[in-house]
């Protein structure tokens, strides 16, 4: 499969068929069908086959996919042999959480420096993750060649620092300001809305009430 020729959801629906393999083999399960791999994933089953035939003859007719060989050849197309490197700007509460957070470590990447205007803040918060000057940061991406970036910097300065990390290289901003951001075609930014989330969460659960 050509990796420039596939979708973004496609592109997600294999990282969430990732993240099911991966909770598989921490199980011992060595086969899965296409049906109960489509049920972890929130997919029809139908649209699971026609993404894992993308990667030729892996599963068995009636016996499934072989969990790890599966798990192997999606970890392959997405690159992600080894951990990716990734920094977080904002080392204030939610930036400091964040960094103490073991899920991204098993989701395969490692955030390997942080950045905050105030980097001695973060003393005394149990925070093993590096935290640097914002005037460094720049200079790290480019020489640590990271492509992937975290925002947790307040609304009034995200798009600055949305504008220093475009020009610096980063080509995937995760962003927690609550702003939208103005950023090249070569960026990519997936905006993480705490408080609409739950806005969206209050409004099934009024429904039921």
């Amino acid at each position: 499969m050509d990796k420039s020729s596939i979708s973004s959801k496609t592109l997600y629906r294999l990282l969430i068929y990732q993240r099911c393999l991966r909770k598989l083999i921490e199980n011992g399960i060595e086969t899965v069908s296409s049906s109960a791999l489509a049920k972890a994933a929130g997919v029809k089953p139908a649209q699971l086959r026609k993404d894992l035939a993308n990667f030729g003859q892996i599963g068995t007719r009636g016996l499934g996919y072989p969990v790890d060989d599966l798990a192997d050849a999606i970890r392959e197309f997405l690159g992600s042999t080894s951990l990716q490197p990734v920094i977080l700007i904002g080392a204030g509460n939610l930036g400091s959480a964040l960094m103490r957070y073991d899920g991204f470590n098993r989701g395969g990447f490692e955030v390997i420096g942080a950045f905050d205007l105030f980097p001695q803040s973060v003393a005394g918060k149990d925070i093993t993750v590096p935290v640097y000057p914002m005037d460094t940061l720049t200079t790290f991406i480019q020489q640590k060649k990271v492509k992937l970036a975290i925002l947790c910097v307040p609304g009034e300065h995200a798009q600055e620092v949305a504008n220093t990390l475009s020009l610096a290289g980063i080509g995937g901003i995760l962003n927690f300001s609550p702003t939208v951001l103005q950023v090249p075609p070569s960026v990519t930014v997936n905006n993480v809305d705490l408080a609409l989330e739950l806005e969206n969460l209050s409004y099934f659960v009024t429904q039921e009430s």
